[in-house]
């Protein structure tokens, strides 16, 4: 089990939505992330892998990363920033919310009940389209670059920590 798990959500067929998955993408063909980082494409099915850690009592990861596109109304296209999960779009709460109780939001349950750290880091779209439209806009495909360089700051500043800790 990695210590740090990166997950890619979003549907590469939904223009902008596909930012998370052009994330990952990226970071496995170009980055070079540290051996105790995995980086996966959840795609659309985010809710089943985090259903799974919240369940887990082994091979808790410390710290997952969660990379999304939103729309807010104050924000710039393609502008890179970190969110809470309780400021999860009411449109996107559903993919993290199990069908049966969906005022239950599993990032927040993660945070709340077990050791693992949660950040979430979000770019602003431009174009999410209502019928398929693959593609991300040019403002989302230079988000990619900056999101790339962010998960490898935060990462990096982590292993220094563990590496201080450790000492």
């Amino acid at each position: 089990m990695r210590s740090t798990i990166i997950f890619g959500c979003g549907n590469l067929l939904m223009g902008d939505d596909g930012f998370g998955p052009a994330v990952i993408a990226k970071l496995e063909k170009e980055q070079r992330l540290p051996e105790s980082v995995e980086a996966v494409d959840a795609m659309t099915g985010i809710r089943e892998y985090l259903f799974d850690y919240l369940l887990s009592e082994e091979g808790r990861p410390d710290h997952i990363i969660i990379l999304d596109a939103v729309q807010f109304q104050d924000r710039r296209p393609g502008e890179v920033f970190c969110i809470e999960s309780s400021s999860i779009p009411a449109r996107k709460i559903h993919d993290f919310s199990l069908h049966q109780f969906p005022t239950v939001n599993l990032l927040q349950e993660l945070q709340e009940h077990t050791s693992i750290r949660v950040t979430i880091l979000a770019a602003q779209a431009e174009n999410i389209p209502l019928e398929i439209e693959p593609g991300l806009t040019a403002s989302m495909k230079s988000a990619v670059s900056r999101a790339c360089d962010e998960i490898l700051r935060i990462v990096n500043t982590q292993q220094r920590e563990v590496a201080i800790h450790d000492v």
